[in-house]
């Protein structure tokens, strides 16, 4: 489908959140005002009673529940998977341009500029596993979710990768300060990281985690949002992001990274705990990879519903998530609309 390069701004951005209004919640609500965008905040059983802020639409569970959405209805409880129904409500609602985000990442004035699908940079494809954040910094600095035993394999110069055009429907901007690396890093290696500027392209077999943290997203790609709930809370995003790369390269989709449009004063987490979490993608990123790959996977949008089904069952057989995974799928197809 020819993409326009025209330029969109957007128009809904979904945080789900357990704090009271805080400095980060604040600055969303205000620049989503100045910037006419719908702030959709999905609240959870541990979100303090009565939240209420200028800008933003909050929903409490009650409200979830009442939406009329059948996967509000099944969505476990102290789960971040609740944004799901962020994403829903907006979808429902009429969005064409989504950014998500979480109560830690601080807006900065490019986070609220107007997007274009059609990204033109340097292009990487068929490299297998590559650590993305190499091409925006010199440290050792790693994504969460990357093959531990691809941090150091050797990135191709920047330079040497062509220039090119490509449609670019999911689009991940980097956070400063305290980016999104894995327990391993914060636990031996220094913080704060910022990063330089610049726009990569991840394209067909170029397989590199992206997170939910800072992501863009147009209307057509909209059905790879799905985050699966019967998983370890640290990979729920870094699953989704595979299952999203190998749909995405089916339709002549690629990935884009960009430079940090949020910085990060990160939440308080148990490193260990946040450690035993990311096991199971320690031990199976690659092999989940592998088995997305091998995936008979169909062009056309037409077929998303199908393949999200397809991959999903795939990583249930695996045993990397639940069985009870697959009728929250089906929910969530059925409130797009696809089942």
């Amino acid at each position: 489908m020819p993409v326009s390069d025209s330029v969109t701004p957007p128009d809904a951005l979904v945080v789900t959140s357990i704090a009271a209004p805080n400095a980060v919640l604040r600055a969303l609500a205000e620049g989503s005002i100045r910037n006419n965008v719908h702030f959709y905040n999905i609240g959870d059983s541990k979100t303090p009673a009565g939240f209420a802020l200028d800008g933003c639409d909050y929903y409490p569970l009650e409200r979830q529940r009442a939406s009329g959405l059948a996967y509000a209805a099944l969505c476990p409880e102290r789960s971040y998977t609740r944004k799901n129904i962020g994403y829903l409500l907006a979808i429902r609602d009429g969005a064409r341009v989504l950014i998500e985000t979480d109560d830690d990442n601080f807006p900065r004035d490019p986070f609220w500029l107007p997007r274009q699908r059609e990204a033109q940079a340097p292009l990487a494809e068929k490299t297998g596993w590559l650590n993305a954040y190499g091409f925006f910094s010199d440290a050792l600095l790693w994504p969460r979710g990357l093959p531990l035993d691809a941090v150091r394999t050797k990135l191709p110069e920047l330079a040497s990768l062509p220039l090119t055009a490509r449609d670019c429907p999911i689009q991940q901007g980097l956070a400063d300060e305290n980016p999104d690396v894995d327990a391993i890093y914060r636990l031996l290696l220094p913080l704060p990281q910022n990063f330089r500027p610049g726009r990569v392209i991840l394209g067909d077999g170029a397989w590199c985690p992206f997170n939910s943290q800072n992501t863009t997203w147009w209307a057509e790609a909209f059905p790879l949002l799905y985050l699966p709930a019967h998983c370890s809370f640290r990979m729920t995003d870094i699953w989704r992001s595979f299952v999203a790369q190998r749909i995405a390269w089916a339709n002549g989709w690629s990935v884009l990274f960009h430079e940090a449009t949020v910085w990060q004063e990160r939440n308080d987490h148990n490193l260990m705990r946040d450690f035993q979490d990311e096991v199971p993608g320690y031990l199976h990123n690659r092999a989940i990879g592998a088995t997305l790959d091998a995936l008979p996977i169909e062009p056309g949008v037409q077929n998303l519903g199908e393949n999200l089904r397809r991959c999903y069952t795939a990583l249930v057989g695996m045993g990397v998530v639940g069985e009870a995974e697959l009728p929250l799928l089906e929910a969530w197809l059925g409130d797009l609309g696809l089942a």
